[in-house]
């Protein structure tokens, strides 16, 4: 495996996360609170691989240039920044909600998970997505 390999790793890094950060709430919905936190754990560990990843493919490698054009390139940018914007607000959310949550702060954690999940889920969705366009297209 070359540093080159890491983008496919960080793709299947964040669908994994929001599969699992999904999975748990899944679980907190049927009021499994072990099977919850051990899923939304995972999510934070899988997370925290990406970002690891993500820094050492950037650190090597550097910007990478969307050159694609036409309709393409006009989903592309807004979609990026959206992403990115949002990955930014998002990690202090979870971890955020991390604490609460494991403080057992329950009405405090689901006020605010209220806001951390479905901006997770669109990270990891948006994050994958623009893999896609940006490497496999």
């Amino acid at each position: 495996m070359t540093v080159y390999d890491l983008p496919l790793v960080n793709a299947t890094l964040n669908a994994t996360s929001g599969l699992l950060a999904a999975t748990g709430f899944y679980f907190i919905k049927k009021k499994n609170i072990r099977a919850h936190k051990a899923c939304m754990i995972a999510a934070l560990v899988v997370s925290g691989l990406f970002l690891t990843s993500y820094l050492v493919y950037h650190y090597h490698v550097g910007s990478v240039r969307f050159t694609k054009q036409g309709w393409l390139r006009t989903v592309y940018f807004p979609l990026l920044i959206s992403h990115t914007v949002l990955a930014v607000v998002i990690v202090p959310l979870v971890w955020r909600t991390t604490f609460l949550g494991l403080q057992s702060r329950v009405t405090q954690h689901r006020r605010i998970a209220k806001w951390t999940l479905p901006l997770w889920m669109y990270v990891s969705i948006t994050g994958v997505v623009v893999y896609l366009m940006l490497y496999r297209l």
